[in-house]
């Protein structure tokens, strides 16, 4: 009975060690004497007790390391940089596992020589560029990391999926040059900005300026010429109208000195109305009224003729004083 009770003892024991639980985004690698027999995938697994050893459990997830590390570059200026980097298996197939598995001797080992390349990598490329040079080349330095870790990382079974420069800092002193002379040429974009902005400001108001002016003396000279014309035909037909009055008066017998005396007193009743306590002048002599009326008949012969009327002077000169 005891002999039974121990054979089932040890069948369960057995049963126990053949069988392997592999979790989820991993594979475990077996070997058989030391030597590499299979991979087990994730699921209920089975193998031979102590025939069958599982050498290693590789995780096929992504996984990240921050990297923290100086360079100096070609002007001999240090610089900080801080990285993240983000890795993975590169598949799940037999060669690339067993890669993974025997290409290094431990996981710490393998991240020392990742780390270790990374570095060399960004001190190489660093070391050929100038302080000024090295903020505006994140992505360069990215993609020539990249480019020379590719190929290596596949022979040992792994992709770098992404590499971040979080952080890139140059010594306390150096900063505070580059933020000196990054204020002096905020400060001289900015004058020279204000310079232009006050030519453009005083070139548009001088061209403003001549646009007014010569608008305003277009608009004088249009002017001058209205009042001009206005005051000719004014004049022209003042004259008509007395060579017509001076004409039928003629004709009726009447004594053409009695346009003039009407004119006058117009004149005298204008000036009442207007007026605003000025002393007027006026040429009421007999001469002046004979000279009003030869300048009349004239007109009136001339329009007899068919000549263009002329322009006569007004029979009264006012002046005011």
């Amino acid at each position: 009975m005891n002999f039974l009770l121990f054979l089932f003892g040890l069948a369960l024991v057995v049963v126990y060690l053949s069988v392997v639980i592999v979790q989820q985004g991993t594979v475990a690698v077996i070997t058989v004497f030391g030597k590499y027999a299979r991979v087990l995938r994730p699921g209920l697994n089975f193998r031979i007790p102590f025939i069958e050893v599982i050498y290693r459990r590789i995780s096929i997830q992504n996984r990240s390391v921050e990297l923290a590390f100086q360079a100096i570059t070609a002007d001999q200026a240090n610089v900080n940089f801080k990285a993240m980097l983000v890795y993975s298996v590169l598949n799940q197939e037999e060669e690339t596992v067993k890669n993974v598995a025997f290409k290094f001797i431990d996981e710490s080992s393998f991240m020392q020589a990742l780390i270790r390349t990374i570095e060399g990598s960004i001190r190489s490329f660093v070391a050929t560029k100038r302080q000024s040079e090295i903020l505006a080349l994140r992505s360069e330095i990215i993609e020539h990391v990249k480019a020379q870790l590719d190929t290596l990382l596949e022979s040992w079974g792994y992709h770098l999926t992404d590499l971040q420069l979080n952080d890139i800092a140059f010594d306390e002193v150096i900063m505070r040059s580059m933020a000196q002379v990054v204020a002096s040429s905020n400060l001289k974009a900015a004058a020279e900005n204000e310079g232009q902005a006050l030519l453009i400001t005083k070139t548009k108001a001088a061209e403003a300026e001549g646009n007014a002016i010569q608008i305003s003396a277009e608009a004088e000279k249009t002017a001058s010429q209205l009042r001009g014309q206005g005051v000719a035909l004014f004049r022209e037909e003042v004259a008509k109208g007395m060579a017509e009055s001076a004409k039928v008066m003629t004709e009726a017998k009447l004594d053409a000195s009695l346009i003039l005396f009407s004119i006058w007193t117009e004149a005298i009743k204008h000036f009442a109305e207007h007026g605003r306590g000025n002393v007027i002048f006026l040429d009421g002599s007999t001469e002046g009224m004979e000279k009003t009326m030869k300048q009349l008949l004239a007109v009136e012969k001339m329009n007899t003729n068919g000549d263009s009327g002329s322009i006569i002077t007004p029979p009264t000169t006012p002046d005011r004083r």
